[in-house]
């Protein structure tokens, strides 16, 4: 048995030595979290601007959350979907009344979810809209990031995720983002059965389309009888100060039942859908979509397991009562304010961008460069962990139950951290 009271260096070293290289963390060892805060194997206390890729929105370990788990862990944890279980119906009602769909189709991980969507937006084509067996294209959009499953990278143009990997899957064509011509050109080709996006391109280094751009692709699609797949896997859960980011830019301000025409035909939904608890997400569409799968055709062992459920549950529950939206929207708005004006002080900050708390700031460097990274490794010396993305952005995505004093007191590290910097 190892023990628990190794140090960071010596944990370190172990991940290297027995684990697969397929990562490349900042060298911190987390071993406690707490709301905005997490901890580290000798007791350093850090403001947390990752939130484990948005998974964290409610914060470390909320206790409503934490609650559920425990309780639902002693009584049921796994039957799998052989038999029905007694939280299954009430958390798909509870899911389909929350966002709006007939149906949800639940699974366990992001990127599990997008493939979700994938077989069943052909699946939808070959039934519904009468395309040719093995002749469907699903559109995605340059620069995206869905995981990094074969399918998923088939799409990607990330030289990181793709190279090596092939061959990659057929039936998919890659289109830039955020250029209605060019979805307006693609969709000629009357075999494109989706078109799958991002609102916001998170792990590209936060990219906001233009004003209207997702209300016109949607309409578009809608247009060409092919569904708009929206994948909120980190956008969604009011990381971007709405529930859902999809109709982020335009005058209906995210009420997607006061602009029906912009309401994905298929929402994709992970990380903070269980606080970053449990691996919980989920796949929704009405009701022409989603009863195009039938039993057999797609299924998972854990997906809509017991303990999943009552996780989601209360980490909704989490984000309506904190009302987590508007938090994140007021201090989203506080913060990119606050990086403006550093960008005015330092030449090393370029450009800051964002919606509700996820926001990114490019340095002006070069992407080859390790600026990004080493301010990053500075800004941990100094308290606070974030992670740069593309070479020369750092992402700053911290929990959605941080108070106004505390992202000051982040906007303080951050700018002290620029301002004192030597590369």
């Amino acid at each position: 048995m190892i023990s628990t009271k190794l140090d960071s260096k010596s944990l370190i070293a172990l991940e290297d030595k027995y684990g697969a290289h397929n990562y490349h963390p900042l060298p911190v060892v987390l071993s406690k979290g707490e709301g905005v805060y997490v901890w580290d194997a000798e007791g350093k206390k850090y403001f947390d601007f990752l939130s484990a890729y948005s998974a964290v929105n409610q914060g470390h370990c909320h206790p409503r959350i934490i609650g559920a788990l425990e309780e639902q862990s002693k009584k049921l944890t796994l039957t799998s979907r052989a038999f029905y279980n007694d939280m299954l119906g009430p958390y798909e009602k509870y899911m389909s009344e929350f966002f709006g769909y007939d149906k949800v189709l639940p699974i366990n991980t992001g990127v599990e979810a997008v493939e979700t969507a994938l077989k069943l937006c052909r699946k939808w084509a070959y039934m519904k809209k009468g395309l040719q067996e093995n002749q469907a294209v699903i559109l995605f959009a340059s620069g995206n990031f869905h995981g990094r499953t074969l399918a998923v990278i088939s799409g990607s143009v990330d030289p990181d995720s793709r190279g090596g990997f092939g061959p990659y899957l057929p039936g998919i064509q890659i289109i830039d983002y955020n250029n209605l011509d060019a979805l307006k050109e693609a969709l000629n080709n009357k075999n494109v059965a989706g078109f799958m996006v991002e609102p916001i391109q998170g792990e590209a280094g936060v990219v906001v389309p233009d004003d209207g751009y997702l209300a016109s692709a949607a309409a578009l699609c809608k247009e060409n009888n092919v569904l708009f797949i929206a994948d909120e896997v980190q956008t969604g859960i009011a990381r971007t100060g709405k529930l859902l980011a999809t109709c982020g830019n335009c005058s209906c301000q995210h009420n997607c039942e006061n602009n029906p025409e912009i309401k994905p035909d298929i929402l994709i939904l992970g990380k903070a859908l269980s606080g970053g608890v449990f691996p919980v997400s989920a796949v929704l569409a009405n009701d022409d979509i989603m009863l195009c799968i039938k039993p057999g055709e797609h299924g998972s062992t854990f997906g809509g397991n017991p303990l999943a459920c009552a996780v989601a549950m209360a980490a909704l529950d989490v984000v309506r009562d904190e009302n987590l939206a508007k938090n994140a929207d007021n201090l989203g708005q506080i913060f990119r304010e606050r990086m403006n004006g550093l960008v005015e002080k330092s030449d090393l900050v370029t450009l800051v961008r964002g919606k509700g708390l996820l926001n990114a700031i490019v340095i002006n460097d070069s992407p080859e460069s390790s600026t990004a990274w080493d301010i990053c490794v500075s800004l941990k010396d100094n308290g606070l962990l974030a992670k740069p993305t593309h070479g020369n952005i750092i992402r700053f995505a911290p929990p959605l139950v941080m108070t106004e004093e505390e992202l000051h007191q982040c906007c303080d590290i951050i700018e002290q951290t620029i301002l004192n910097f030597t590369s």
